[in-house]
This record gives C-alpha cells, sequence and structure tokens, in this order.
C-alpha cells in the first residue's frame, strides 16, 4: 500500500513537473513551480469520466502525448540556451545534425555517439515515464471517482476564489506553449512561399557597372566567430579595439563601424554569412537550402562577374561542400587546402593567423589582378578553450609552432556546467585573438588597394551574454584610400573599429544592397 502510494504521488509529481516547467531555463524558481495546472485538472477529470473500457487506451495515448510535449519542452529550452529562441517543429529538425558534428569535431566521435545515444534514451525514457505516470494516475484516481472528481472541484474553485492579480494561482503554461508551437508550425509550413517571395526581387542582377568605385582594390570580407554586440564591453575586448584603433590609425588607416542585426545568434554561422553574401534573411535550414539551390546575386558573384578573382577561404570546412558553387568563387580553400600541420584548438581546425596568412600566401602574393575573397575565421568559436597565441608572422611557417603551445594539449571545455564568469574569460580572450588577427594582418600585408570589411556573425550563447541580449554584430569597414570610406559616409557609421551604443544598426540582410549601392552607379 505504501509502495503505491509512493508510485502515485511520484507519478503526480512528474505530471505536475511537465505541465508548468517553464521552456526557458532563466524562468526555473521555486515559485514557478507553485501553481496548479488547469490541463492537469482537465485531464484528470476527462479521465474519470471515461467509460471504463476507454480509460486505460486513452491514458497510454495521452500519456504519450504528454511525453512528447516533455521532449519538445527539452528541446525548448536547450534551442533557448543557445540559439535565444524554442524549438522549431517544422525548420529546426536539420540543425540537430550540426549539433551531432560540434560534438564529434569538438570531442571526438565517442562523445558524439554517446551523444546521440543518450539522446535517444531519454526521448524514449521520458515519453515512457509519462505514459506510465499517467496511467497510473488514471487508475488512482478511477477507483476513487467520486473523491477525484470533488478534489478537482475544490481546486478549481480555489484557484478561482484565490486569484489575485500579479500573484499566479494556476497555470496554463502547457496550453500556452502548445498554442505557440501551433503558429510556429503554420508559419514554417508558409515559409517557402514567404521566401519565395522575397528571393524574386533582385534589385542589382544584370546591373551595369557594378562595383566599379573598387576597381583595383583587393577586398575581403572576414567574419570573425561569435563576435556579437555583447563583447564590446567585455574589458579585454574594449582594450584590444582601443589598442588596434590606435595602431591602425598610425598606420594610415581609417575606419567606420556600426552594427548589424543577424538572422541567428549562438550558432548557424553559415545562415548569417549565407545572409550577408546574399542580400536575403536566412534564419532557417530550409532558407538555406532554397537559396544555395537557386540563382540568387551574392556580393563574390557580382566581384566575379566584374572581373575580379573571387576566393574563399573556408578553414571550418572539412568535408565536401557542394553548396559553395553557389557563391560562385574562382577557388575555394577548404581546411585541407591551407597546409597547416599544427594541432587543433578546441573546434578551431586553424588559428585565425594562420588562416589570414594562408591566404596571403596562396592568394594576394601571387594574384594578377584584384582579388575579393570571403574568409570566416573560426578561432572564437565555442567552446573558446583552448584559444592559440599571437606569433610572429614570420615563424608561422607551416604550423608546426604551435604544437609547442602547452594549450595546444588542453582537451576542449564544454561551456555547460562550469563557471559563467570562466566561460566569459575564454570568450572574451578567443574574440581578442582573433581581432588581433585582423588588426596585424592590416598592419603586417595591408596597402592602399586593400579594402577590409570584418564583423561578426552572431552573438555568442546565452552562458556569455546573458539573458534579453540582442542579435547586434558589430561590422567594420578598414581602408586607406580616403575615397572609399567617403563612398560610405553616407551611412551615417561612427569612425573607428568600435561602434558606439547609438551606432547605426540594420539588417544583415540589406547590407549586399548597401554595398552594391555605394560602390556602383546609381540604379536607372
Amino acid at each position: 500500500m505504501v509502495l503505491r502510494r509512493t508510485v502515485t504521488v511520484l507519478a503526480g509529481l512528474f505530471v505536475l513537473f511537465v505541465l508548468i516547467a517553464p521552456g526557458d531555463l532563466e524562468k526555473f524558481s521555486f515559485e514557478a513551480f507553485l501553481r496548479v495546472p488547469l490541463e492537469g485538472l482537465i485531464g484528470v477529470m476527462a479521465l474519470v469520466l471515461l467509460p471504463d473500457r476507454l480509460r486505460r487506451p486513452v491514458a497510454v495515448a495521452g500519456g504519450v502525448a504528454l511525453g512528447l510535449f516533455a521532449v519538445v519542452k527539452i528541446m525548448d529550452i536547450g534551442f533557448d540556451m543557445v540559439l535565444y529562441r524554442p524549438f522549431d517543429l517544422v525548420l529546426d529538425w536539420p540543425l540537430l545534425v550540426p549539433a551531432v558534428d560540434f560534438v564529434d569535431v569538438t570531442f571526438g566521435r565517442l562523445a558524439s555517439v554517446l551523444a546521440v545515444g543518450l539522446a535517444v534514451a531519454l526521448v524514449v525514457g521520458v515519453v515512457w515515464l509519462a505514459a506510465l505516470s499517467v496511467l497510473r494516475l488514471s487508475s488512482a484516481a478511477s477507483a476513487r471517482r467520486p473523491a477525484a472528481v470533488r478534489a478537482v472541484a475544490l481546486v478549481a474553485v480555489a484557484c478561482v476564489s484565490l486569484a489575485v492579480p500579479g500573484i499566479p494561482v494556476y497555470s496554463d503554461a502547457a496550453a500556452t506553449s502548445l498554442v505557440d508551437h501551433a503558429r510556429r508550425v503554420q508559419a514554417g509550413l508558409h515559409d517557402q512561399e514567404v521566401f519565395a517571395a522575397e528571393a524574386s526581387v533582385d534589385a542589382y542582377r544584370g546591373h551595369p557597372g557594378l562595383l566599379s568605385s573598387l576597381q583595383g582594390k583587393d577586398v575581403v570580407f572576414t567574419f570573425v566567430e561569435s563576435y556579437g554586440r555583447s563583447a564590446l564591453d567585455m574589458p579585454g575586448v574594449a582594450a584590444k579595439l582601443a589598442d588596434g584603433n590606435a595602431r591602425l590609425e598610425a598606420a594610415g588607416y581609417t575606419a567606420k563601424s556600426a552594427y548589424l542585426t543577424s538572422p541567428t545568434a549562438g550558432g548557424g554561422s553559415w545562415m548569417a554569412q549565407a545572409t550577408l553574401l546574399s542580400g536575403l534573411w536566412i534564419d532557417n535550414q530550409q532558407r538555406y537550402r532554397n537559396l544555395v539551390a537557386s540563382d540568387r546575386l551574392t556580393l563574390p558573384r557580382a566581384f566575379r562577374e566584374a572581373s575580379w578573382r573571387s576566393v574563399g577561404v573556408v578553414p571550418g570546412i572539412t568535408q565536401a561542400w557542394p553548396e559553395g558553387d553557389f557563391f560562385h568563387y574562382d577557388e575555394i580553400y577548404a581546411a585541407q587546402d591551407l597546409g597547416y600541420k599544427g594541432p587543433r584548438f578546441g573546434y578551431a581546425t586553424t588559428p585565425d593567423q594562420f588562416t589570414l596568412e594562408a591566404f596571403q600566401r596562396n592568394v594576394r602574393s601571387k594574384q594578377h589582378g584584384p582579388v575579393m575573397a570571403a574568409i570566416p575565421l573560426v578561432s572564437s568559436h565555442a567552446p573558446w578553450s583552448p584559444t592559440p597565441g599571437f606569433v610572429g608572422w614570420e615563424e608561422l611557417g607551416d604550423g608546426s609552432i604551435y604544437s609547442t603551445m602547452p594549450a595546444s594539449n588542453d582537451p576542449p571545455e564544454s561551456i555547460f556546467g562550469r563557471d559563467p564568469a570562466a566561460v566569459r574569460a575564454d570568450y572574451a580572450h578567443s574574440v581578442s585573438y582573433s581581432l588581433e588577427s585582423v588588426i596585424s594582418y592590416l598592419e603586417t600585408y595591408g596597402d592602399e588597394n586593400l579594402v577590409f570589411v570584418f564583423l561578426g556573425d552572431h552573438q555568442p550563447a546565452q552562458v556569455v551574454t546573458g539573458e534579453g541580449a540582442s542579435r547586434d554584430v558589430p561590422i567594420t569597414v578598414v581602408a586607406r584610400d580616403p575615397a572609399v570610406l567617403q563612398r560610405v559616409e553616407g551611412w551615417g557609421w561612427d569612425d573607428g573599429i568600435r561602434p558606439g551604443t547609438s551606432a547605426p544598426v540594420s539588417r544583415m540582410s540589406d547590407f549586399r544592397d548597401q554595398f552594391l549601392s555605394a560602390f556602383s552607379p546609381p540604379r536607372p
């Protein structure tokens, strides 16, 4: 008897937890669980009033549904921690593959296999436990039907009579969550049509004289991984930007900076990069697939058609990359093409300084005519530890020098379960290293014919930014030729490589047309 009652109480607590637990880990508190779930009252009443022959199959079906709801809520919590938003039941399934790849690359194949196995076991276990819990509660309530009905009625009356504005007594969180997911499902099912309409407008396709004001210039677009607005107020990053600004001014450079709102946060770098280069808002994998299957005019293609040599330097690519054809690069330098013989540092295949040196060695020093390059840097990719040290450019060689660094033997550290202050410190250190690589490259290899654009792809995870952070990332245009900066004077951007708090903010998808407009003849 005691065991049965204990099992019943535990089943009730499990169901209660699933129904009222927030879908945002930041909102977990003792007070959040001091509520009565209205969905639970309705469910108990329905099961009690059902005929005996229907009660068991309905209880099992309801339990399975509750278990699946719990799994979705777990996904919501995970996506909110990393990507600042709930899980999308239509559009987000493809993102699970990059998540597994991240574990594989960062922590090894065994860790990725274990992660997948644990995820499957968790889903099966939660659904099974939910089905058993609802079945147990159904049996207990039906055995005491009159008492169960009176108890539900009493609790419902108490919820209504004790309700005080601002002090919630009951909860409809489960129903609200289901409605929100249903709306997202509806939007997701129609997103392909919406995207097709957006993509049908390509204002600069066939425009004569594209980029004529940049003729003879090498133009480089560099994405600094996870370099978000939140980084600017971190002491290490702020000091690096202040020092870098003074050094670049001393080297004869002028810079303008502002903010772009990224379509993603915490991850999904490829979507942010595709957004900037295509001028379309790419915030899910379905849009990305549709984009790379299209004939959209991208910035690399625009430069190529205007007689630039178009190059993609992509150290994060370690496998076949058929999407590269969409961007119309003349050449693609993936991780294996950079000549790096040193160790990995966390997720990063190649230290950023080496990536930029490989670009200089393989492309700019051998060019015959102007080059346009897109370079996503990866050293500031989570988990942000370990980070390589900066060395003299002449010492880089084939990267073997990195093997002598103590950090090269350190295993990657998870960003979850650690002291958030330590994670933020690691993040700031890695971003400072990436910025130093960019600044020093400009000092060492820059000239009058170099135009350098560097920006963040997205904000880091919420363990760094805290809850409620924007999706804004800094963007900077640097050049020695004053005529280049005069072309962007009308943008209203701030001077220097660090935008101020009130610097202009625009959508990342607007940048392609803004850039083409500034350096091309006016459209007819």
